[in-house]
């Protein structure tokens, strides 16, 4: 798979222990290829590059910590919605500041992420 046929991760990275794993798992879903992580920051802060790397058409995963919704907030006002949107205080976990998740909810929550990423490409390939 060539990188810009791999989907866009964004994630929260604010101070909870969710907004922290949302970060981790992008950072997890980049580095073992499954994902490309791009800037929520530079698309919420209207960069030009950020913005049009948002718009180019690639899938996009949007992993947020709690109900905030920060992400999905920040690509919203480019009017782009995520195809994939997470909210990981919706998977058991309660928000906190001041802790981490641990590592096997970590590793729970990337594995589910990929099931989501591989069936979206699933039906990307389907629908072409």
């Amino acid at each position: 798979m060539s990188d810009s046929s791999l989907p866009l991760v964004y994630s929260c990275s604010g101070c909870s222990n969710v907004a922290q794993l949302a970060n981790t798992l992008a950072l997890r879903l980049d580095r073992s290829g499954l994902a490309e992580m791009s800037c929520i920051v530079g698309v919420g802060g209207h960069v030009a590059a950020l913005v049009n790397k948002a718009r180019s058409g690639r899938r996009i995963l949007a992993l947020d910590g709690c109900p905030l919704q920060c992400v999905e907030s920040c690509l919203n006002r480019h009017d782009l919605h995520a195809d994939v949107h997470l909210i990981v205080s919706h998977h058991g976990l309660r928000k906190r500041n001041g802790e981490d998740c641990t590592e096997e909810q970590s590793d729970d929550l990337f594995e589910e992420i990929k099931r989501l990423i591989e069936s979206q490409m699933i039906e990307a390939t389907e629908t072409a």
